[in-house]
């Protein structure tokens, strides 16, 4: 049988449906829906059989899997009407869509509340909020998790309060989307009930935590974060790692300028193998262009000493990235590391003949920064035998920064 995996790359629609509704596996059955939530579709193939495993599936993780695939693809209101026989409108003042969706958050069958919660979530009008609010009491944790989802998606402050009840929620789902919602409405009381989960003896809680900091749009979280870097457990320093990016992700104007600067100090002084790890990881397998940019940027200037080979080994293997900021990032990180790992890198990657021109050029240009005796003479051999005219005319730009062809 075809992977799910495969399934996955080849947006095979009619297996996945099939194993969806056939499948004797839950895990099989679960993981076809979350698929079929963001599989490239038309929304006449893939909803119909996501209503029906949510009205019909025996597995309650099945069921909550269909509703969170209906709600990425933004027809959540189709489940709402088809489990309530009557229309949900899903146009109009988004208070009035709100309010009719509130009417069913009290309903008897939990996935009817599961339903109307994402989709107020979805509208992200505040008129949901006391409603939602109240769900956090849900004697199903599933409904629950909804709830303290969705109230971050609308950021409404009034809901810090209740959000910070369920950090301690006997569900780690729960735990979790309410530790992320508070990282995405922000403010004090939020960041306070998130610092208060750092030293938890559940090394669990202490990763939804580190995970949520990065949500926040300012420095505030950044000494949290770096002191994460010494938690013995392993998730937990990635998970600080990775907030650490988004927090110069999310950090606006000046303030992301003042935080580059704070940050690297910092993280400089720790000189923990885990963050050069981390951002290796994050240019090697990340796909979110903001994630990738900051890992290239950063890791150049925190890499030390003992993490100085394979930082750069990193970097010069995206020289050539498809997003040419990262791409750029990384050369001039490149630099700043220097040394001869960055010059011996960077002349392997001018007479790696597989290397695209943009890699070469950028390495080339490079070298111009870093390189020394042996770099002058390879690039003076390049302008002589390179038939690539972009690569020609960044050796000689680095040549006159290395004193020239002499």
């Amino acid at each position: 049988m075809t992977s799910l995996f495969e399934l996955e790359k080849t947006g095979d629609v009619d297996q996945l449906t099939s194993l969806l509704a056939k499948s004797n596996s839950e895990p099989v059955r679960r993981r076809a829906a979350d698929i079929l939530g963001e599989v490239e579709a038309e929304d006449h193939e893939v909803l119909d059989p996501l209503v029906t495993a949510v009205q019909n599936d025996d597995s309650e993780a099945v069921r909550a899997a269909a509703i969170d695939a209906l709600d990425q693809r933004h027809a959540v209101e189709r489940l709402v009407a088809a489990l309530t026989g009557e229309e949900v409108p899903t146009e109009g003042a988004e208070w009035a869509r709100a309010e009719a969706l509130v009417e069913t958050l009290s309903a008897d069958q939990p996935e009817l509340r599961m339903a109307s919660a994402n989709a107020l979530g979805r509208i992200g009008n505040k008129a949901g909020t006391k409603a939602l609010a109240k769900r956090l009491g849900d004697p199903d944790p599933r409904v629950r998790a909804r709830a303290a989802r969705a109230l971050g998606r609308i950021e409404d402050p009034r809901a810090v309060t209740a959000l910070r009840k369920r950090l301690g929620d006997e569900s780690v789902d729960v735990r979790r989307e309410a530790a992320d919602s508070l990282g995405r409405i922000g403010g004090d009381e939020a960041l306070s009930a998130l610092l208060g989960l750092l030293d938890d003896d559940s090394e669990t809680v202490r990763r939804i935590a580190a995970n949520s900091l990065g949500n926040f749009g300012s420095a505030k979280p950044l000494d949290a974060l770096v002191s994460l870097l010494s938690d013995e457990n392993e998730a937990v320093r990635r998970a600080a790692v990775f907030s650490l990016i988004e927090l110069l992700s999310n950090a606006p104007g000046q303030q992301s300028h003042d935080l580059r600067e704070r940050m690297v100090e910092k993280l400089s002084a720790t000189d923990h193998r885990s963050v050069v790890d981390s951002l290796v990881d994050i240019l090697d397998q990340g796909t979110q262009p903001h994630q990738r940019r900051n890992a290239a940027w950063l890791l150049g200037r925190v890499a030390g000493d003992d993490n100085r080979e394979a930082a750069i080994r990193a970097l010069a293997s995206v020289l050539d990235d498809k997003d040419g900021m990262t791409a750029q990032f990384a050369a001039t990180s490149i630099a700043e590391v220097g040394g001869e790992a960055a010059e011996d890198a960077l002349l392997d990657v001018l007479d790696d003949p597989e290397a695209s021109t943009d890699a070469r050029a950028k390495a080339a240009f490079t070298l111009g920064k870093v390189g020394g005796e042996r770099a002058r003479r390879r690039l003076n051999e390049i302008i002589d035998d390179t038939d690539d005219e972009e690569v020609r005319k960044r050796a000689f730009s680095a040549l006159s920064k290395l004193g020239g062809r002499g």
